[in-house]
């Protein structure tokens, strides 16, 4: 039987809308907008990690060609610190008491690329030169750069506080879990670095302030990833307004990840420096300042156990896990690793689990959520000691797997730590990547590698995530007077294609081509409410209040044609923008219809899906890798994913989330890498030193869909934003490890670099 691929709606390939303008460099970003007399603003950042200060003279800079201002913490001192959104309760019962980072330092500098002063100027350049004669006189302080060192005898970030413990959370059940232990037939075990990455979207970061005297009013114009979360902080929080003070606006996003949802220092900046100057301002990084001021991700070190019993069988997980917050407490940077430990369980059915998780902080950049937020972390740990559990059982990697599996039967499955696991088929998806990636003739690939000097490997990971947490996000659609149809929504597309992806829905609603839809995100005076674009929530909360509100809006069509007609409301039909009789040819076009609503609301429709438990996409990766023993370099050779993603809105959209997401877990595990040295100098502070993937470090993706459709979304959609991420680390390092283990390497962390592989199999061959 041959299958039609839909023409709108659900399941439709349809190529992005949003494209043309792109490829044609027609996309307006924020850096490309422009204001008569627009001034322009650099931030005077700290050479030091930890250091106390005093500005010693601005004379020679305010003196200096085209400067018109400069900012230091006096100026901003009636301006509130970036909050902390993430006050996580700790083991003890209380909450997390968080260091807020100030819009401007007043007289101490705790990380490298802190803020202590912004200079205004007529070009950036002049800005740039400005900030150079600034004189500051620095008394650099002891330096804690690592948690290693941070759990150690180290110098304190916060020296009131009296140590870098900056608490201690705990979850699950510790005599449970002891009692497990005690009485399992083996355990296995394992220690992992995450290491620390820099998210480097394609756009760097730009803000636009200007303020509206005649309205009493701020604009603020930046890269976000949802404006109306950055208007109540920025509004609240930091510039003590009332929210309908402060416009925020979005344009186009190249790029978010997670690192463009928070809040910076300069958003309030440009703000503070417009309304003095009473002229635009506008603030754009460069590729050093992103390096050393936009939040990292990860970095954190981790121990597990795992106990079984005589079967093989988990009974139960015990973490000890470190993570690092940097010098701040960012926007949700304590709430991380929560969401790591709440999915420690992965697929697997583990009755008893112990968590322990401390926080500390450090001289470096604060850390936040980085694609997938703690999901990640988790998928890495459990799938590396469930390797590791095969291996001391004597078992295949697969068969443990399969034998561990919840069950079909026993969904939906509270897991211990309260996720609610509601459809999947865990095993059909690692039996079909198994069969795709043909798992069971890689022995003799791995023999014919051998024979020409080559190490073969393979690994494989499940991974289960939890995204478009509870909540909703209100879609307003409206038929406009030209016939179009305007969607006005509170995500913010960062280069997903939301315009594509809604507009299917629209289409499919009113059977309207696509080009007459246009989609609008990204103004806050455009929408009330919107909870903006992370979690993998746009399409699964957004896309069914699309389609309920597109759906309301076609009925509303229908009447007005109807009277229009003088017919009835079922005798009418919608296609290519008109409604006609069916089965006539009397119709009449959807420009008419607005110009003969008698109202407003007879054009105009509002749809709100609410959604009470988290989605839960889950998947198989397989990844295979040869490695050259002469220099340690590791070549990926084939790349397999089956994902279950309980339906599947545009294949072509969705190719696109996944390759990218693998592509940034692929990443994590071979060549990225921020470093710090002893002094809390980052010393992968450019492309110069941090390694970028590209794309001919890739094979062509095998990608397929096995999908169970989830009963807790509306249309039964799981999300899929971040899955590539949290699926690629711990599949290409479990394949690293299979290829070195012939040779005597036991144990390597990310990134396999091909010195850190070459290193290994030299000291395993020494020994």
């Amino acid at each position: 039987m041959t299958v039609m691929t839909p023409k709108f709606g659900l399941g439709a390939s349809v190529l992005r809308k949003e494209d043309d303008a792109f490829i044609r460099g027609a996309g307006r970003y924020t850096d490309d907008e422009t204001r008569p007399g627009l001034l322009h603003g650099v931030v005077l950042r700290s050479p030091h990690a930890n250091a106390s200060f005093t500005i010693a003279d601005l004379e020679a800079a305010r003196a200096a060609p085209g400067v018109r201002l400069i900012l230091t913490h006096a100026d901003v001192a009636d301006l509130g610190n970036l909050p902390c959104g993430a006050l996580v309760g700790l083991a003890d019962g209380s909450r997390f008491t968080p260091q807020n980072t100030p819009v401007l330092c007043r007289d101490h500098v705790r990380h490298v690329g802190d803020a202590l002063a912004f200079v205004v100027a007529e070009t950036a350049v002049q800005a740039r030169d400005a900030a150079e004669l600034v004189e500051v006189d620095y008394t650099p302080l002891p330096v804690v750069a690592d948690i290693a060192a941070a759990m150690g005898d180290a110098a304190t970030v916060w020296s009131d506080r009296g140590t870098n413990l900056a608490g201690t959370m705990h979850e699950g059940d510790k005599a449970r879990t002891d009692e497990a232990f005690a009485a399992a037939a083996s355990t296995a075990s394992i220690r992992l670095v995450q290491n620390r990455l820099v998210c480097n979207y394609m756009e760097v970061r730009s803000s636009l302030g200007e303020f509206l005297p005649d309205e009493d009013r701020y604009v603020l114009t930046t890269g976000s990833q949802g404006v109306h979360g950055l208007q109540k902080m920025l509004a609240g929080d930091v510039m003590k307004i009332d929210k309908s003070k402060l416009r925020v606006v979005t344009r186009d996003v190249g790029g978010g990840f997670g690192t463009k949802a928070f809040l910076y220092r300069e958003h309030a900046l440009v703000l503070v420096a417009a309304k003095r100057l009473g002229a635009p301002v506008k603030w754009t990084a460069d590729r050093s300042d992103h390096f050393v001021s936009d939040t990292h991700g990860r970095d954190n070190l981790v121990s597990a156990q795992m106990a079984m019993d005589e079967a093989g069988r988990f009974t139960a997980l015990r973490i000890d896990l470190h993570a690092n917050l940097g010098a701040y407490s960012s926007q949700y940077g304590p709430m991380i690793p929560w969401f790591g430990m709440s999915m420690a369980t992965g697929l697997y059915d583990i009755q008893a689990i112990d968590v322990t998780c401390a926080l500390y902080f450090t001289n470096t950049v604060p850390v936040d959520a980085y694609r997938g937020a703690g999901r990640p972390e988790a998928a890495y740990l459990i799938e590396r000691l469930v390797d590791e559990c095969a291996r001391v059982t004597g078992q295949s990697r697969e068969a443990i797997r399969k034998l561990n599996f919840i069950k079909p039967a026993q969904l939906p499955y509270r897991t211990p730590l309260g996720r609610l696991y509601d459809t999947g088929e865990f095993e059909g998806h690692l039996n079909e990547a198994l069969r795709r990636s043909e798992w069971a003739g890689f022995e003799a690939r791995r023999e014919a590698a051998r024979a020409e000097g080559k190490l073969r490997g393979i690994g494989l990971a499940t991974y289960v995530e939890a995204c478009a947490f509870p909540g909703s996000e209100p879609a307003y659609v409206e038929l406009m007077p030209s016939g179009r149809i305007e969607l006005k929504i509170g995500t913010q597309s960062n280069g997903q294609g939301h315009a594509t992806a809604y507009a299917q829905f629209v289409a499919e609603a009113l059977r309207l081509d696509y080009d007459l839809i246009d989609v609008r995100q990204g103004d806050t005076d455009d929408t009330p409410t919107g909870g903006g674009t992370g979690g993998s929530r746009s399409i699964p909360l957004g896309a069914v209040s699309v389609r309920r509100a597109s759906q309301t809006l076609a009925e509303k069509v229908k009447k007005l044609a109807a009277e229009e007609l003088e017919a009835a409301v079922g005798d009418i039909e919608l296609e290519d923008g008109s409604a006609r009789i069916v089965g006539t040819d009397r119709s009449i076009d959807f420009a008419a219809l607005a110009r003969a609503a008698k109202s407003d609301e007879d054009r105009r429709a509002v749809g709100e899906f609410k959604q009470d438990e988290a989605t839960y996409p889950n998947g198989t990766h397989v990844c295979e890798v040869e490695i050259d023993e002469d220099t340690g370099v590791v070549d990926l050779v084939r790349y397999t994913i089956v994902d279950d993603f309980g339906v599947t809105v545009n294949p072509v959209l969705l190719g696109g989330q996944i390759h990218g997401g693998v592509a940034q877990g692929i990443g994590q595990a071979l060549i990225e890498n921020a470093v710090y040295d002893g002094e809390g100098q980052l010393v992968t502070a450019s492309f110069m030193d941090y390694a970028m993937p590209r794309a001919g470090d890739f094979p062509f993706f095998d990608f397929k869909t096995r999908n169970v459709p989830s009963t807790t979304n509306a249309l039964g959609i799981k999300g899929a934003g971040e899955a590539g991420t949290i699926g690629a680390a711990p599949a290409v390092m479990n394949a690293v490890a299979d290829a070195l283990r012939p040779v005597g390497v036991a144990h390597i962390d990310m990134p396999a670099t091909p010195l850190r592989v070459w290193e290994a199999m030299n000291a395993a061959r020494a020994g």
